[in-house]
């Protein structure tokens, strides 16, 4: 089942981001790891931001989250992590499936660019890479992260989005 968190889920979708966000340790720059890799307080913050975050429940217990966040002219999908005891089994696409049916603007999609599990998954869900150039303008118009995180990002663009990037 698919719904959407609220106040009372704050330390399931932490928990469930942190646990997830493991899989980074190693991979992305050691100078953006932090342990935890996400706070309460930045997770609030990114909820007062803006960012609504919707669940993926089995047998009553939260397994995976997904933040959705409209800025400006695009939908930001944000913090998609799934419990590791629960991966490969199809609950992420699940929720990016769901979350794309709620957008009505284009859609992308930020992640590190050392995580090639991720970018993958995206790829598999018809999202596809943009150029450096792009991706460093994107990143710095509707995210707001610092310059290291930039550098080693990437983002990824639906359908709608590459539409209107070749009519432009």
């Amino acid at each position: 089942m698919i719904r959407r968190c609220d106040d009372h889920d704050l330390v399931l979708i932490w928990t469930i981001i942190n646990d997830d966000a493991q899989a980074y340790k190693g991979t992305i720059p050691t100078d953006r790891w932090t342990e935890p890799y996400m706070s309460m307080e930045k997770l609030q913050d990114e909820i007062d931001e803006g960012v609504m975050f919707w669940g993926y429940e089995e047998a009553g217990a939260l397994v995976g989250v997904m933040g959705i966040q409209k800025v400006q002219d695009v939908t930001l999908i944000r913090h998609a992590y799934v419990r590791t005891c629960s991966q490969k089994r199809g609950i992420g696409g699940h929720l990016l499936s769901h979350l794309r049916e709620l957008a009505s603007e284009p859609i992308l999609i930020g992640t590190w660019a050392a995580a090639v599990w991720a970018i993958r998954f995206y790829e598999r869900h018809d999202f596809q890479m943009v150029s450096p150039q792009e991706k460093d303008r994107l990143l710095k118009r509707y995210w707001t992260i610092p310059e290291r995180q930039i550098d080693t990002s990437v983002v990824l663009a639906d359908a709608k989005w590459r539409q209107l990037s070749v009519e432009a």
